[in-house]
């Protein structure tokens, strides 16, 4: 990015409006899911849609290290471990977004307005995928929008795919982009 010199002092303020302006069309997209180690075709597609994304609305995936199961181990307990982590890769005052079979439905088109809000919102977006056994119910509760992708269970690799192409969908809405057809 180059950097605007004002001609004259005058100019500073012109100047400053329009970096403030750059900054707030500028989202990061946050995907934190727990689990590592996923099928080749699982990190293949969600590749595939994050380098489609624009550098305005660049996405990125953090994996979370799943707490180790055991026969004796309280799901309470894996869950709430999982959290911690979960909350500790979230940059600060980002937007919570936790998709969750319980949350709310919405369509690809609805979706492109939440981009074109998150982005004039200038804060980071972060979509939570919990483990095998779901999320800490207080993470749920932190969340600013629990959304669903269907009342189907998804298998968690599939959910990170199709997250990745509809933002990617989303987005080519915001610019008219031919991806999407209605």
């Amino acid at each position: 990015m180059h950097r605007l010199r004002p001609q004259r002092p005058n100019d500073r303020a012109a100047v400053a409006e329009r970096v403030n302006l750059h900054r707030l069309i500028h989202v990061k997209l946050l995907v934190v899911a727990v689990g590592h180690r996923m099928p080749a075709w699982v990190d293949a597609g969600f590749d595939e849609y994050a380098k489609r994304m624009p550098r305005e609305a660049p996405l990125r995936l953090v994996e979370v290290k799943p707490e180790p199961r055991g026969e004796a181990t309280p799901v309470e307990r894996l869950t709430e471990a999982e959290g911690k982590r979960i909350r500790s890769a979230l940059p600060a005052g980002c937007f919570k977004v936790v998709l969750d079979e319980r949350g709310r439905n919405c369509t690809t088109r609805e979706l492109s307005q939440r981009i074109e809000s998150w982005q004039m919102d200038g804060r980071h977006v972060a979509f939570v995928i919990g483990g095998a056994d779901g999320l800490a119910p207080a993470l749920a509760r932190e969340a600013d929008w629990l959304w669903s992708l269907s009342p189907l269970t998804l298998p968690h690799g599939l959910v990170r795919v199709v997250v990745a192409e509809q933002l990617y969908r989303a987005w080519s809405i915001t610019k008219n982009h031919p991806y999407h057809r209605e």
